[in-house]
């Protein structure tokens, strides 16, 4: 959030999922979709992606109102203070419009 220039590029956070996976939840592109772990819940824009293996969502770290971290562990690296790898199972599910950011 501190690059002016990528802040530019991608102003807001989405959930990139494969098409299959969207039309398999009922969900068109740019529909809000609701992630839940064990460890909290958000809720953000979807975005199509072929690339994105069927059965997983893509969602980055860095924006504070998405923030992934929410959903996964705190876990740093010890040596250079960055976040690991982050993955967990998670629930997607139609989201209402209005309920698009985090929530928990």
């Amino acid at each position: 959030r501190r690059a002016a220039v990528l802040d530019n590029l991608e102003p807001a956070a989405v959930a990139t999922l494969n098409p299959v996976e969207l039309e398999r939840l009922g969900i068109t592109p740019g529909e809000p979709l609701s992630i839940t772990t064990r460890r909290g819940q958000i809720t953000l824009a979807t975005r199509a992606d072929p690339l994105t293996p069927a059965g997983m969502v893509f969602v980055p770290f860095c924006y504070a109102e998405a923030a992934a971290n929410l959903l996964t562990n705190p876990a740093l690296d010890p040596v250079g203070k960055i976040p690991e790898f982050k993955y967990a199972a998670c629930r997607l599910a139609r989201a209402e419009p209005a309920s698009a950011g985090v929530e928990s």
